[in-house]
């Protein structure tokens, strides 16, 4: 198990308080080690890849499928040894049988057509008694996580899917209930060895503003320095943690938040996230 202080060093950059439980959650359950090889499917930016080579020196791969995207990982991961990135589709992975002690596959299922079939090939690159530690977003969400979508689902039965103000439902296909979500993952010929939900208090629209107006003002370069630095999930090393930065500040008040928050929550309670630790049998 990677020691507490280094998650939290880690995770000190962010805004997402429901991301910073999906690394703590993707870290109990894949437990890297130095011999392990770990793909992050689809690994996005490299922010899981940077974390876990920071925390040890497993063999890395991470899968994308759009070539911007893969350019942006490169850009962040670049620097690190034994870093593999793959430009590829999750339903055809370009990775033999029984290849990959663990994978991550967080938010991904949700972008996903059909997700038993991509899971399901998941389940193939993985060895026998391989661990995928999944997370999707949850069709309960919170309302203060995101007002403007769970406003408009309970009026009117719509949500915004694209822009800036999609929210959690950002690009997805669809979000999960926690039935539909086990009922994917045991389709796909993977035992579910455990679950849990959490996220359910947070900084009123805290989705928009760190993904619809924080995450494009970062990556367009229209933040000074200091506070990009602040900002950067992969400049946790380079944050003084000054509380006269206003990012820092932002994140003080995001943080005392989420301390209301548990580690799993009870299925009558709203969450953002519901997580899945799915491990493929001994037998393959």
């Amino acid at each position: 198990m990677v020691d507490e202080a280094v998650l939290r060093h880690m995770t000190r950059n962010e805004a997402d308080m429901a991301f910073k439980r999906r690394v703590r959650t993707i870290f109990e359950w894949i437990e890297p080690r130095d011999d392990s090889v770990i793909l992050d499917c689809a690994c996005g930016r490299g922010f899981y890849l940077n974390m876990v080579r920071y925390a040890s020196r497993a063999r890395l791969v991470g899968l994308e499928l759009e070539e911007p995207i893969i350019r942006k990982a490169q850009r962040h991961v670049a620097h690190l040894q034994d870093i593999l990135l793959v430009r590829g589709n999750i339903y055809q992975l370009p990775f033999p049988d029984d290849y990959f002690d663990s994978v991550i596959l967080s938010e991904i299922l949700e972008h996903v057509d059909d997700d038993v079939r991509g899971l399901a090939e998941v389940r193939r690159v993985l060895k026998p008694g391989g661990v995928v530690a999944i997370t999707v977003p949850n069709a309960n969400y919170p309302f203060l996580w995101d007002p403007i979508n769970k406003t408009l689902e309970t009026l009117f039965g719509i949500h915004i899917q694209h822009g800036p103000l999609a929210g959690i439902w950002a690009n997805h296909v669809r979000l999960y209930e926690r039935d539909q979500l086990r009922r994917v993952v045991e389709q796909a010929g993977l035992i579910v060895e455990q679950e849990r939900a959490f996220t359910h208090y947070s900084f009123p629209f805290i989705h928009n503003l760190v993904y619809g107006l924080g995450k494009p003002l970062l990556e367009s370069g229209a933040l000074p320095d200091s506070l990009a630095t602040a900002a950067d999930r992969t400049k946790f090393d380079q944050n003084s943690g000054s509380l006269l930065n206003p990012i820092n500040l932002g994140l003080a008040v995001f943080n005392a938040v989420d301390r209301l928050n548990r580690t799993n929550e009870p299925e009558s309670v709203s969450t953002v996230n519901l997580c899945i630790k799915g491990r493929k049998p001994a037998a393959g």
